[in-house]
């Protein structure tokens, strides 16, 4: 199937700082986070750039706030250092870049935009991501770049603790992510993570795979998920919702269905956003909170912890 894109296209977009059970104290930075990448990618959008180039600079903005696990302020690994996964995926020719387990690299979401434009491979990991990045003119960083004093204290008071000690905040994942919709019809998602508190180096979790952590084709949606991403990649959980799509759902609906499989085939917990071809936008979790912000046709911006709370601009 063909997609078919009117002369002129509703633009949208939607961002999400990560699902889970967020202090009190963070819910302003985290909206107010949600609403500055939302806007970064609406000025992308309104200016005539495309999908990819609004999902890459909302991202961006997302890893550099240390308010998110995604860039600097990710969780530390259990050997107390960062490390980053990213995807990006263009629904319009389908292709993807995806980085995992870098330690070095600021904004992982330009590194794996790099892997799709200008490699003839899908997803590069680790050092081998890390000398690419170089070959192509990107600045490495010190890991302890990375690192800010937040999750330098849950990391020591965790080893104080040991290894049984559950987090002092409950996580179900603070992955971001970003969907957009551009005036020429075309779909892109992008997701950017540090993965979970404390987890073996190397893990990898749903947010660079694709269909699990995000998914666009232009034919039928774009998604992008948050959460226990050892669930969500059961489940395929992006993909799935675009198939939802596929089947007639709305994007809410899709949404909404997608977190009951999530929920009924492995008790898992997470959240997501989702577009739909026509601009429909759907968020679902099943966590306390998701934060996010959304743009629709009127170019004004709503975010908030959840669908219920939001506040516009």
């Amino acid at each position: 199937m063909e997609p078919r894109h009117p002369e002129t296209h509703p633009l949208a977009l939607v961002v999400h700082g990560g699902a889970g059970e967020f202090a009190q104290a963070s819910h302003r930075d985290c909206v107010e986070g949600c609403r500055t990448a939302a806007a970064a990618g609406w000025e992308v959008l309104k200016g005539g750039g495309t999908a990819l180039d609004a999902v890459e600079s909302a991202v961006r903005v997302l890893e550099n706030d240390a308010s998110f696990d995604a860039g600097r302020g990710a969780f530390l690994n259990a050997c107390g250092e960062v490390e980053l996964d990213a995807m990006i995926m263009d629904g319009h020719t389908l292709n993807l870049g995806a980085v995992m387990a870098v330690k070095h690299v600021r904004n992982p979401i330009v590194l794996a935009r790099l892997v799709m434009k200008e490699s003839e491979h899908n997803v590069l990991v680790a050092q081998g991501a890390e000398a690419f990045a170089l070959n192509r003119g990107l600045s490495l960083c010190p890991n302890a770049d990375l690192i800010v004093p937040r999750e330098l204290e849950r990391y020591e008071r965790s080893r104080a603790a040991g290894p049984t000690a559950q987090s002092t905040r409950p996580v179900a994942g603070d992955t971001v992510g970003a969907l957009a919709l551009d005036a020429s019809g075309h779909l892109a998602a992008a997701t950017s993570t540090g993965g979970t508190p404390g987890k073996h180096p190397g893990r990898v979790g749903d947010s660079p795979l694709v269909g699990s952590g995000a998914y666009a084709d232009d034919c039928v949606g774009a998604a992008a998920a948050t959460g226990e991403g050892e669930q969500l990649m059961k489940v395929l959980i992006s993909k799935s919702t675009c198939d939802y799509i596929y089947g007639g759902m709305s994007a809410q609906e899709a949404a909404d269905a997608a977190i009951e499989l999530l929920a009924r085939r492995t008790a898992g917990l997470g959240g997501i956003i989702v577009l739909d071809p026509q601009g429909g936008i759907g968020i679902s979790h099943n966590t306390r909170y998701l934060a996010h912000a959304t743009v629709g046709a009127s170019g004004t911006i709503a975010a908030g912890m959840s669908p219920e709370d939001v506040t516009s601009t």
